[in-house]
């Protein structure tokens, strides 16, 4: 059991690490540890002498004058809320649904939201984009119409024009020709001089060669085996009315399927009207016609 000198010196003791307690709350202390000891028991008193005693409101020393002059100025939580621009402009909804968290810095400080307020007013709708217009199919060009083309013969095929796309050259007599010799043309007509042979592409009626007669005799020939070919035939412009006639008289439909091809060499290209060919140029080395395109 503690003696009454450990008391006094559990007193002196927690005087010396209070140096700012007055004699009198000492004097106070040790008067109310003396009572409950006399009353108690040193039980007590040892267990009250344990127990600190709190500083009086004047018994603490002034603190330093900027130390009070700190405290007057630092604002107290109800004002610093009421200063607070972010608490006072957020708007209700705001301060409603987010739930508002303080910093631990104290009352005073200010509050923030954790999420941003939520919008009442609906967004407007997009306007979709106007779906896209098929492409316009391009309207058709009209072709130009076929024109009238230059054919170029020659006894010597070596003798055409290079250039020359289309050409007539002779399958027989004395001047036949071969493929060899043509080349690569568009069109080559070959030229039959005598009426014996049929498959030949035109027949030279004019004197020296095959007669008005053998013409119709040769065509008739041709569309039989052909009845969807043509039968071109070349002749003279004297000559061509007695080849008409010849020709006439053949089935009504043979006519209709034979092509003239008529020299009349004025020099100036030209068709004479009837025919569907004119030869209108004679030359040394090759002659020159005109031909529409049904030719």
């Amino acid at each position: 059991m503690p003696s009454s000198q450990s008391v006094s010196r559990a007193i002196t003791g927690l005087t010396r690490s209070r140096p700012r307690l007055a004699v009198g709350a000492g004097a106070a202390l040790a008067s109310v540890i003396g009572v409950a000891a006399a009353s108690t028991g040193p039980a007590v008193a040892l267990a009250a002498a344990r127990i600190p005693a709190l500083p009086s409101a004047t018994a603490i020393s002034p603190a330093p004058r900027g130390a009070r002059v700190a405290a007057a100025r630092r604002p107290s939580a109800g004002s610093a809320r009421a200063a607070s621009p972010q608490v006072a402009a957020a708007p209700a909804e705001q301060r409603a649904v987010a739930p508002a968290t303080s910093s631990s810095t104290g009352a005073g400080a200010s509050i923030k939201p954790d999420v941003a307020p939520s919008r009442s007013a609906a967004v407007p709708a997009q306007p979709t984009a106007a779906p896209a217009q098929p492409a316009a199919s391009p309207t058709p060009q009209p072709q130009p119409a076929p024109q009238p083309y230059w054919i170029y013969d020659s006894v010597n095929p070596s003798a055409l024009p290079s250039y020359s796309q289309a050409v007539a050259v002779y399958a027989n007599g004395n001047f036949a020709a071969s493929p060899s010799q043509v080349g690569r043309r568009g069109l080559v007509l070959w030229i039959d001089t005598n009426g014996s042979d049929p498959r030949a592409d035109v027949l030279d009626v004019e004197p020296g060669d095959a007669t008005p007669t053998q013409a119709a005799t040769w065509v008739a020939e041709k569309l039989d085996a052909s009845p969807n070919s043509v039968a071109i035939v070349y002749t003279m412009k004297s000559d061509w009315p007695a080849v008409q006639a010849a020709i006439n008289a053949l089935p009504w439909w043979m006519p209709s399927h034979t092509r003239y091809w008529i020299a009349d060499p004025t020099g100036f290209p030209h068709i004479v009207p009837g025919s569907q060919a004119t030869q209108w140029y004679w030359g040394q080395n090759y002659d020159i016609s005109t031909a529409l395109p049904n030719f």
